[in-house]
């Protein structure tokens, strides 16, 4: 019987240290608070992003911290805990948290962690504040077709002009 409590907690560390490995961002936070409404709401929002959001023993986040070969980010890990993470955009789970954070008073970001690195609070504040990947990505286009815009509209003002000029 204790062997089989034992086997299930490590197959939950071992989930949570592949939830760790993958996850391009991680965001940790205090949830204390958090109505069943909000956490709903929050995890269908992170959901629709991209990312997901689970609520973990601290001592599992731990261990799984320590498998995964995470330093430093187990500081976090103190109080009622939540993490956040995508595997895909890295901006997503800071942006929700950061919303959230900001309208709901029970929400609070400890810190986390960005492409295998931990982050401070500080630093998953400015990634909130960036644009999502698609942002990113439509701004590039729009950058890459300025100067063949600009050519096409120069060419059609010089052809303009010279079907305004009369013939000699």
């Amino acid at each position: 019987m204790k062997q089989e409590v034992l086997n299930k907690k490590q197959a939950e560390v071992d989930a949570v240290v592949e939830s760790l490995k993958s996850a391009k961002s991680v965001v940790v936070i205090d949830y204390l608070g958090l109505t069943v409404e909000e956490a709903t709401s929050m995890r269908s929002e992170l959901r629709e992003q991209g990312a997901s959001m689970q609520v973990i023993k601290n001592t599992i986040l731990r261990r799984a911290a320590d498998a995964a070969g995470i330093e430093g980010i187990e500081d976090l890990f103190v109080g009622p805990t939540a993490i956040a993470y995508s595997e895909e955009d890295p901006v997503a789970p800071a942006k929700v948290a950061a919303k959230y954070a900001k309208d709901v008073e029970s929400v609070e970001i400890k810190g986390g962690m960005i492409e295998g690195k931990v982050a401070s609070l500080e630093e998953i504040q400015n990634l909130a504040t960036l644009p999502s990947r698609d942002g990113l990505l439509s701004m590039l286009v729009s950058v890459l077709q300025a100067p063949v815009r600009d050519f096409a509209l120069t060419v059609k003002a010089i052809a303009d002009k010279k079907d305004d000029e009369p013939a000699a």
